[in-house]
């Protein structure tokens, strides 16, 4: 499929067929592409948790939303987005750190300059606790982006999960004291046949009212 088919043939997947699990070449090239996702100044303000047992899916259910629990329950693996909480000075000399090792500056001004310019937008979004996690969490949903899209090209049905209670999984992930705040959350696996999304045709406004060419 090219990627217009797959934006056309990809959709939200409402039930799960529990039996079918994602075998693990698949799931590693997703999570390849979550680690490869762009992040403003290269920012990378996340941490993801992967759920793909019964034991992990049992503790995070208190939290999920009565309606989404079966996306969890049945799906083959749900993935759970958070950004740091703060977005500090340790992540940021990491990130340096990273980044030299992986020869990203070829001279020390370079390095400099990168280091100086992620400053900058850093703190230029970080006026307010609030602010700051804002920022990281848009950078959150272009990895989910990503990882949906990604799903859909190799085969993957996905469900991105607003309906939780993100305080309860915090406190039920131990988030807190880890510096981390959960944002969204990522279903996987492949669809039930009993899904009816899967036969409803896709709908969306015209062109007309969503593009403007200047």
């Amino acid at each position: 499929m090219n990627i217009v088919e797959i934006s056309q043939k990809r959709y939200t997947t409402k039930h799960y067929d529990k039996s079918k699990k994602i075998p693990k070449d698949k799931l590693d090239q997703l999570l390849t592409v979550l680690k490869n996702s762009p992040s403003s100044v290269n920012s990378q303000p996340w941490h993801f948790y992967i759920i793909d047992n019964d034991a992990a899916k049992n503790k995070i259910l208190p939290a999920i939303t009565d309606f989404n629990r079966p996306r969890v329950t049945d799906s083959s693996h749900t993935i759970v987005f958070c950004i740091k909480t703060p977005l500090d000075e340790k992540h940021l000399a990491n990130l340096l750190e990273q980044e030299d090792k992986d020869g990203r500056f070829p001279n020390p001004g370079l390095r400099h300059s990168q280091d100086q310019g992620r400053h900058h937008f850093v703190n230029l979004n970080s006026s307010t606790i609030e602010s700051q996690q804002a920022w990281e969490g848009r950078q959150l949903y272009i990895a989910l982006g990503q990882l949906l899209f990604a799903a859909a090209a190799i085969g993957i049905d996905s469900t991105a999960i607003e309906g939780y209670d993100s305080a309860k999984m915090d406190e039920l992930l131990g988030l807190k004291s880890l510096g981390l705040k959960s944002v969204v959350l990522a279903s996987l696996g492949y669809r039930a046949d009993s899904d009816g999304n899967a036969h409803r045709p896709k709908s969306r406004l015209p062109e007309e009212q969503i593009f403007t060419f200047l």
